[in-house]
This record gives structure tokens, sequence and C-alpha cells, in this order.
């Protein structure tokens, strides 16, 4: 006979309203208590899905190193897409920006969410004790096995890109990328490379070249095309194209090779990701791949909703924009 709610309160000597709030992960109760009566119901195997409450109150967690919307608008947009999502569903998003060093559990008692949203890069120690809060929980642009996830197709969008350069007859394309403990950075270095064995060309490794750690895209980015240019200097062998992992990182390649005296594309063709609002303004407008980042946010909430979604996995499709920093290369 399956386990009831009057079985677990028994097991953990509280009332059954104290196990319903401790499953529920409702405020006014002390972690201890909690944790009693969630490990009597896991010993009990009693199936707290019967008790899923409402979502009222969901918590946006950002990263730290994202929270700087000025230099890295990305997810800015997201998080209008979920704030968009809530409140057409009546639910009350937070942001809570967190680093390694900080107590999340700490944090996120004090924020009282039903739910959460976590956005781009984690500690995987940071998204292990999120998991075990035990609260509905959604990544966005992140992924992890057995969770719901919704991300952008990187590789494919990766691939697009190297495509577009490989039609306009450039072919040693290099790489900016970040690190690749971030999973979009990672898969849009893996369509980087297998674009090149698509197209039969040889992948040259010295091409690939990745941002300083701690240092910003700006910044990272600006280092990372300095060497490429250097490098270049002693072997006669510049890259003829960049593709970069944002548009933040493409933006700041294109500013030093314009400084080096490069003409863009004529010397050099730069492409991007995410058709930030900057990327059409620059001079020359730098090409990219569109991807519509509202809806990263909207599909987030919507996943973390569905009682049985139909995947746990969702990839949203991203769009060639080119321009100028592109544009047909002279045979």
């Amino acid at each position: 006979m399956a386990a009831t709610i009057r079985d677990v309160a028994r097991a953990a000597s509280v009332s059954i309203g104290t196990v319903s709030r401790a499953l529920k992960n409702q405020p006014g109760l002390s972690d201890a208590t909690r944790l009693r009566v969630v490990e009597a119901a896991r010993q009990l195997g009693y199936d707290a899905a019967q008790l899923r409450p409402r979502i009222r109150r969901l918590t946006f967690l950002l990263h730290r190193h994202h929270n700087n919307f000025a230099v890295s608008p990305f997810f800015s947009h997201v998080l209008h897409g979920v704030e968009d999502a809530c409140r057409e569903r009546g639910i009350v998003p937070s942001v809570l920006t967190a680093g390694p060093t900080e107590d999340v559990i700490q944090q996120m008692r004090l924020h009282a969410p039903d739910a959460v949203a976590v956005a781009g890069f984690v500690e995987p120690e940071t998204l292990t004790t999120l998991v075990a809060m035990q609260r509905p929980l959604v990544l966005i642009d992140l992924w992890a096995p057995g969770l719901r996830s919704v991300n952008l197709d990187n590789a494919a969008g990766a691939t697009l890109a190297m495509r577009h350069l490989f039609e306009q007859k450039y072919q040693r394309v290099a790489f900016i990328g970040g690190s690749l403990a971030h999973f979009s950075i990672a898969q849009r270095a893996l369509g980087y490379r297998r674009a090149f064995f698509e197209a039969g060309l040889l992948f040259d490794p010295s091409l690939e070249v990745t941002i300083d750690a701690g240092l910003d895209p700006d910044t990272g980015a600006a280092l990372a095309m300095q060497r490429l240019l250097d490098a270049s200097s002693s072997t006669g062998q510049r890259p003829d194209a960049v593709f970069a992992y944002n548009d933040a990182a493409a933006l700041a390649a294109l500013r030093v090779c314009l400084a080096r005296g490069l003409r863009v594309p004529q010397d050099i063709a730069i492409i991007g990701f995410d058709d930030i609002p900057a990327a059409a303004h620059a001079t020359p407008p730098l090409s990219t791949l569109s991807v519509d980042k509202e809806a990263l946010g909207r599909r987030g909430v919507e996943l973390l909703l569905e009682d049985s979604p139909a995947e746990l996995e969702v990839r949203l499709p991203v769009h060639l924009i080119a321009r100028a920093s592109t544009s047909v290369k002279k045979p």
C-alpha cells in the first residue's frame, strides 16, 4: 500500500499540516523540521508530487559574472521574457545574483520562492544545492542531465556562421571562445569545429583561442584578437575571418582589427552571436546569429509549469543575420 501524508507525519512526529508545508517548500518551518519531513517522505517512498503547489513566487538566479547588463545585455532580455511570462500567470518574480562563495540556501530562504529559474553558468556545487532544495527548477541557457532546460540551438548556430563564411570564400577562420564550462560556449565551439569537417576543410587548432579566465568579454576578446594577430605576424598566415562566441567579443575583436589598420571585411571578416543592439550599429555593422532572448525566458517559465512535459530539453532556433562585416570577399 502506498504511503500517505498521515504516514509521513507519524514517522516525522509532526502534524499533517507541517508535512504539507515542508514538502511544498513553504516558509514558516525550521531547516531541521523541513529536512526531517523530507527524509521521512523519502524513506517511506511518499510521492510529494501529490502536493505540488501552485507557483506564486519564482526566483531568477544569475551568476555574478552575468549581472552587468550594461556590458553583457543578453541576460537582461532573458529576464524580460521571464517577467512577461510570470506577469501573465500571476507569478511574482525576483532576481538573485550569487557567486561561488555565497550561501545560496540562505539567500533563497530570504526570497522564499516556490520555484527557481537558473540562467547561464553556475558552479556544479551551486546547482547540486538547488536540486537538493526540491523546488521546481528550470535551467535557461544551461544544461544538466535529467533537469528541465531551455537552450538556443548553439551548435547549429555556430555551423550556420561558419557556412556563411565558407560561402564567402573565407577559409582560415579563427574562433574566439570563452570558458567551455559554459554550456552554450562549449556547444558553439563544437559547431565551429564540426563545420570544418562538414566542409571538407582542415581545422587548424592554433586558430581557436580562449578568453583568459576572469576577464570580461570585451577585454578578454581584445587580448585574444591581439594574440591571433601577433602570432600571424611571425607565420605570415593571418586568419581571414573570425567567429566570436558572442557579439561583445566580436565587437572587441573588430575594434582591435581596425586599430591595427586592417579593413573589415576586405582583410578580415568578423561574425558574432546573439544580435545585441550594438551589433547593427557597429562600423561596419556586425554579422551575427539572431536569437529570441525573450523567448528563452518565456519558454523557461512555460516548461517549469508543465506537469508532464513532452521533453525535458527544449532547443530554440537561431537565424543568420548577414551584415557588412562579412560581405562577399573578392576572389
